[in-house]
């Protein structure tokens, strides 16, 4: 559990009933967003209250009434989902902030211009975003909010999701300690080890990170690897 003065209220009202638990606003978030989390390592106590101000609880049948059940994670689970988590203003601004961060980021790794298939950069999405008035809700799932920028950045700035298909030849002196890197970057679609010990591969990676591919194969290898664009895949 989390210290009570780090909590703020999660409130669901239904069937003209009222429900609160006091939560933490970040994992709140996360969970909301999909994250692994234990309810009980995110509330600041183990009750569903009907008004957590007053410590007065839910009565069990009003829990029956609504959620069909007494059992605390799974009518906090409800609650957290579908309720409301009121936050203070700072609390919002720096969860907005944060969350705004993220969907600049995911973007700018992921998304091309599909004139030049070059990434936009961050700071040009961010501009883009300002001009299309984008709202970021901090408890959104990260997916959602990157698909509603995108839909609302394409009237103002060229832009789309783009992947590469890439072959690479690693040198038999440096296979075997590329592999594991070279699988954590990219999709590993289609693998071959020659007899004279160097490694083939063909894997897909978002365009905007072509560069920064280009290079972790260039350091693994010192230089001597081989990278060849197969396919673009819009």
């Amino acid at each position: 559990m989390i210290p009570l003065d780090q909590a703020v209220v999660a409130r669901l009202e239904s069937h003209g009933e009222k429900f609160e638990l006091l939560v933490d606003p970040d994992l709140a978030a996360k969970f909301r967003q999909g994250e692994d989390l234990k309810v009980e390592d995110l509330v600041a106590a183990i009750y569903v209250f009907e008004n957590a101000s007053k410590a007065e609880k839910a009565s069990e049948d009003s829990l029956m009434k609504v959620f069909k059940t007494t059992e605390f994670e799974e009518v906090a689970a409800t609650i957290l989902q579908k309720g409301e988590i009121h936050l203070t203003t700072e609390q919002r601004k720096e969860m907005i902030r944060s969350m705004r961060k993220q969907v600049v980021n995911l973007i700018a790794k992921n998304a091309v211009n599909p004139q030049t298939h070059t990434p936009h950069p961050p700071a040009r999405i961010e501009r883009a975003m300002e001009e299309a008035r984008v709202n970021i809700d901090p408890f959104k799932h990260l997916d959602v909010l990157v698909r509603e920028t995108m839909k609302a950045l394409r009237p103002i700035i060229p832009i789309k999701f783009e992947e590469i298909k890439v072959a690479v030849r690693i040198p038999p002196e440096h296979a075997a300690k590329s592999y594991g890197d070279i699988s954590a970057a990219a999709v590993l679609q289609k693998q071959e080890w020659q007899k004279d010990g160097s490694w083939i591969c063909v894997v897909v990676i978002p365009s905007g990170v072509q560069d920064d591919f280009y290079n972790l194969i260039s350091r693994l290898t010192k230089g001597e690897g081989e990278v060849k664009i197969i396919e673009r895949i819009s």
